[in-house]
């Protein structure tokens, strides 16, 4: 009988990046295109390191901005990434602090939308799902 592997969760982390603009706040979206698809910047939680740590310095390389993370946390989204492993990926909302964006490899185009546009941009139904139940939390409005 062969041997039973443990399944090995993936851990990521990223953040819903707002800014307030005179028609309301906007949300930061990025575009990889590796995928050729739009999400809210997240990545990999590198070991020793700290879900928030980790949110933080992903969001930092793929957008160029620094920012400050509010807390409590967003809920968490699980699913199987493209290697059949289960992926959990934390996200919080976050404000910036300075920076600016250069594309890179990971991420070559952002988009700052408009919250009631936000969910027809996103790839992903998980996200959309996340988004929706933030927007229900008038969250993003007692940051910006």
């Amino acid at each position: 009988m062969p041997a039973i592997r443990p399944i090995r969760k993936v851990r990521a982390a990223g953040g819903i990046v707002v800014r307030p603009a005179r028609k309301g706040p906007k949300v930061l979206l990025v575009h990889r295109p590796r995928y050729d698809d739009w999400g809210f910047p997240k990545g990999k939680v590198d070991p020793g390191e700290t879900w928030k740590d980790a949110a933080l310095r992903e969001v930092e390389e793929e957008t160029g901005f620094r920012c400050k993370l509010h807390k409590p946390r967003l809920a968490s989204l699980q699913y199987y990434d493209g290697s059949g492993r289960i992926k959990e990926v934390r996200y919080w909302i976050m404000t910036i602090k300075n920076g600016e964006f250069t594309p890179n490899d990971e991420v070559d185009e952002i988009a700052w939308v408009r919250l009631e546009k936000v969910e027809s941009k996103l790839s992903y139904s998980r996200e959309r799902r996340l988004f929706r139940a933030v927007l229900r939390s008038r969250r993003i409005n007692s940051v910006v």
